[in-house]
């Protein structure tokens, strides 16, 4: 077969426990887990990468990788079955020296190099597949080429009070960073990392090899090798972001990031037909909506049957509400059940759970109370309260 050289090409971290996601990760990779009523979170580097006209994307994965692998497939619902190029899953592998489980997000591109060489690319984007964002990647690389940079990364402001939580870029007024912070107790920029990143191939390789020659790297690009390449006085520049961006890895941010989606300015669009976001979902009928139904600032997936109250809430495909049921500012995946009387405030409801007639789960947000997590397949019994005490038992005995 013919080989076409590749410009660049793309590589998306997928292989991270998120343990912060508490027991919606115990069965699935983080960038598996279900988002925005119809969609995974992986969904959306994807599609920026097809979007950005990039057309061989290597998926590394390694944490309960099952579940992530069957979703992304041969790739055709980002327009990625391709022949050559594509998408390709890369777990980490037994070769002919050995085989190690993926050491850090520097290692784990590292071991994948007789992927990347077949290609040839002039550049690597390497991404992380587990936030929430629309980003032409194109121009990025152009800024990168312009600026005749060996590293671009892409960095977001944030307010002052939360730099503390992000890798921290400082740099000059023509965007040349000369100083990287991870997680500074006292920050000098708010430029945090969104861990987008755009290599020159041969320069990359060329600080893996020196990496992987350091026992005591953790092989990790925010911890290792951006500051490696600082200290070697490479050129590495910031490219500014202004768009919608968030790292869904808590409970908390991954509700935020679905309310993000609803108000009539959402503050993610995904009803744009210039920049859409693809995902595999399976078809199903037209949602049901009963008369005497009432929803009010909600997404209301497919294949729902809704014949209760829904206020603030995001439902995913198959769920079923029955009447006098109430949901408040909640997000309930796929194919639960919420029984007639049931009332669900301010509550993560993972796939298959059914919640039994008059019980009541959560409590109403913005009052100073936790968020709910509700982990899959559970049966909630008629009249029960799930309260912040027997929720976390629920939890503990499924994690």
């Amino acid at each position: 077969m013919y080989k076409k050289k590749k410009k660049w090409l793309a590589m998306i971290l997928a292989g991270g426990q998120g343990s912060r996601l508490k027991a919606l990760t115990d069965n699935v990779a983080k960038p598996a887990v279900s988002f925005g009523g119809k969609y995974r979170i992986i969904d959306f580097t994807l599609s920026n990468c097809v979007n950005s006209d990039i057309d061989t994307v290597g998926v590394l994965t390694q944490y309960q990788p099952l579940e992530l692998n069957d979703y992304v497939g041969n790739g055709q619902p980002w327009d990625l079955d391709r022949t050559y190029g594509g998408v390709r899953l890369l777990p980490p592998y037994q070769g002919g020296e050995g085989g190690d489980w993926y050491r850090g997000t520097a290692n784990a591109i590292y071991q994948n190099k007789n992927y990347i060489d077949q290609y040839d690319p002039d550049y690597i984007l390497v991404l992380s597949g587990d936030h929430i964002y629309k980003m032409n990647y194109k121009i990025m690389l152009d800024y990168h080429i312009e600026k005749n940079a060996a590293a671009t990364i892409a960095v977001i402001d944030v307010p002052l009070s939360q730099a503390s939580r992000f890798g921290i870029m400082n740099s000059d007024e023509n965007g040349k960073i000369y100083e990287f912070e991870e997680k500074p107790q006292n920050p000098k920029s708010t430029q945090a990392s969104m861990g987008v990143y755009i290599f020159n191939t041969d320069t990359l390789f060329r600080y893996l090899e020196m990496d992987e020659q350091d026992e005591t790297s953790e092989k990790d690009f925010g911890k290792n090798i951006i500051p490696l390449m600082l200290s070697s006085n490479e050129a590495l520049y910031c490219y500014q972001y202004g768009g919608y961006w968030k790292d869904v890895g808590t409970v908390d941010s991954l509700w935020e990031a679905n309310m993000d989606l609803l108000g009539s300015r959402p503050k993610i669009n995904l009803v744009d037909p210039n920049w859409r976001v693809y995902s595999r979902h399976v078809p199903s009928f037209p949602q049901i909506i009963s008369e005497g139904a009432r929803i009010s600032n909600s997404f209301v997936t497919e294949g729902c049957e809704v014949a209760g109250e829904i206020y603030n809430s995001v439902l995913f495909g198959g769920v079923k509400v029955e009447k006098g049921a109430v949901i408040k500012d909640s997000v309930i995946m796929r194919n639960c059940v919420i029984k007639s009387g049931a009332v669900i405030n301010y509550t993560i409801m993972d796939e298959m759970t059914v919640v039994g007639a008059g019980a009541k789960v959560g409590a109403p947000y913005g009052e100073g109370n936790e968020i709910s997590l509700i982990p899959r397949a559970q049966i909630i019994e008629e009249n029960a309260v799930i309260n912040e005490q027997n929720q976390l038992q629920m939890q503990l005995r499924y994690e």
